[in-house]
């Protein structure tokens, strides 16, 4: 075929030679030109479908369907792209095998902590991303992790918020009680997650959606199961955390739905923002299972505002400041009466609900001589109802009625009432690589970042002494400090942190309820790959 194509140019080549000497003399009529040009139209047109046309050569039938380093990856319409991020790993926690609930004053619940306080290493993240550009304003998106099905492992940094949230209420489990050995705080599944290394729900799935862009001047349109805009550290990308792993509420907003958005950017990116509305199945503090590939479980929308606007961005003398605000909130929950567990209706069985969330965030990342350092903050209102039989009820004793209102038996909290619950963290570092120092300090610590942050949110839910449909709410507060070694930038890097968890001793909890202070100081160390 080769040799085909290079004789069919040699032939144009001749004939441009041979042309007669009338026609370069000038003498040649405007037909003899026309006929010329066209035999030489025609010759080209065989040559540029002669691959086609040909018969293939062996070699090229060896190599045809063929991939070697650099070769092209073609798809058969539009533009694929492919990206990732791998986490492993490696964590050690203090020993302690009691839970925060257990022998409190006197009444025999045993809370154990040995499925929590293991040292292991983790496939924390797998995350395949495929971006499919298939028209110049529609592009699909799928992202997949595998490591997410996996559910044994404990939170962090708070390795009491089990079950995949960071509230601690029954290791997000429900009660038990054995009429022989007495109440039973129901970590069972907890401890049995660790012995066989199950999983539970589907969580393969994160995020696919389809985004509408470039139609409307200044804004875009996603519709399908993403996560929705809320503060700044939840949706931030897995592979850009400042810290082996997000904050408590920072874990609370890295959540998806299924929904639709509108997106509107001004300014070069410096004024967005997004209105939306998502299904909010479940609840805000997740006892009600997760929001993401599942069916709605009410008749309602959760609606999203938010909005995020950098007065000051890329400045070399001041730096810059980003500030954002959401708001999400709808009505949860189908078909509940008063008391779900004692008198359950023939439906959905959750009553109805008014829940929002507010979120607010602000950062600061100066310029001039200080250049390299920053900091910011994040704070969460959140409020909603928790699912029936998921806050203990520290006074339960043998089943019995609590505090004789008639509204709940057991170990749990028969229906509470609607609760609210703030959170907060601020962070601080200094990164080496984008400091003055950056040209003249060693190869060695140039890649270095040195990272703080303290946080605290009311994570632990009790059901009221005096009346079983009320939840008292208590904060654990946990100071990080960290060290990031970047080998190429978000893409190569090692972590280190270690984390002072403290359970909310010193208060009343320990004068009237009984908790203990579990200990659950931790070291954690993530080892990441990003493409």
């Amino acid at each position: 075929m080769v040799r085909i194509r290079g004789f069919l140019a040699a032939l144009i080549a001749a004939l441009v030679m041979v042309v007669p000497s009338s026609v370069l003399a000038g003498e040649a009529t405007q037909a003899e030109i026309d006929a010329l040009k066209k035999d030489i139209e025609q010759l080209r047109k065989q040559l540029s479908s002669s691959s086609a046309a040909m018969p293939k050569s062996p070699v090229d039938e060896a190599v045809r369907g063929k991939y070697g380093p650099n070769a092209t990856v073609t798809t058969k319409n539009g533009k694929l792209t492919i990206s990732g991020l791998v986490q492993v790993w490696y964590y050690s926690i203090q020993n302690d095998n009691k839970g925060m609930f257990d022998q409190l004053n006197g009444t025999g619940i045993v809370d154990t902590n040995e499925a929590s306080d293991n040292d292991s290493f983790r496939i924390r993240r797998t995350e395949i991303k495929f971006t499919m550009d298939i028209h110049e304003n529609v592009t699909a998106v799928v992202k997949i992790d595998p490591a997410r099905e996996a559910t044994s492992f404990p939170s962090m940094p708070d390795n009491k918020g089990s079950g995949g949230t960071v509230f601690k209420r029954y290791n997000d489990v429900a009660p038990e009680y054995d009429a022989v050995n007495g109440p039973s705080l129901g970590s069972t599944a907890a401890v049995s997650g660790v012995q066989t290394g199950s999983g539970a729900v589907p969580r393969l799935l994160q995020d696919a959606y389809i985004k509408y862009h470039g139609v409307v001047p200044h804004h875009d349109f996603l519709i399908g199961q993403y996560k929705p805009q809320l503060g700044e550290e939840g949706p931030r990308d897995s592979a850009e955390l400042d810290f082996v792993e997000r904050s408590l509420i920072g874990q609370i907003n890295d959540s998806r739905d299924l929904g639709i958005t509108a997106h509107g950017f001004w300014w070069d990116d410096r004024l967005q923002y997004w209105l939306g509305a998502f299904d909010g199945a479940g609840n805000y503090f997740g006892s009600a299972g997760q929001a993401q590939n599942r069916s709605d479980d009410n008749d309602y929308k959760d609606f999203l505002a938010a909005v995020m606007v950098r007065p000051l961005w890329k400045n070399e003398t001041w730096g810059s400041i980003e500030l954002g605000y959401s708001f999400i909130g709808g009505k949860h929950g189908e078909s509940g009466g008063r008391d779900p567990i004692a008198t359950p209706l023939n439906g959905l069985n959750r009553c109805e609900t008014a829940a929002m969330k507010h979120v607010a965030y602000g950062s600061y990342m100066p310029g001039g001589p200080v250049k390299g350092w920053w900091i910011r903050g994040e704070w969460m209102y959140m409020k909603d109802r928790n699912a029936p039989g998921t806050v203990v009820d520290i006074l339960a004793n043998g089943g019995t009625e609590i505090g004789n209102t008639g509204d709940g038996t057991g170990l749990a909290q028969s229906n509470g009432t609607p609760i609210h619950t703030m959170g907060w963290y601020i962070a601080t570092g200094y990164k080496l690589s984008d400091s003055i120092f950056a040209d003249s300090c060693p190869s060695w610590l140039k890649p270095w970042e040195f990272a703080f942050r303290y946080q605290a949110l009311g994570n632990v839910l009790v059901a009221d002494q005096n009346l079983n449909s009320r939840t008292d709410i208590f904060q654990t507060k946990i100071l990080t400090a960290g060290i990031n070694y970047y080998i190429k930038g978000h893409n190569a890097k090692i972590q280190a942190n270690y984390n002072i968890v403290n359970e909310p001793e010193g208060t009343r909890l320990q004068e009237s309820y009984g908790f203990r202070e579990v200990r659950n100081d931790n070291f954690m160390l993530n080892f990441q790959v990003a493409f």
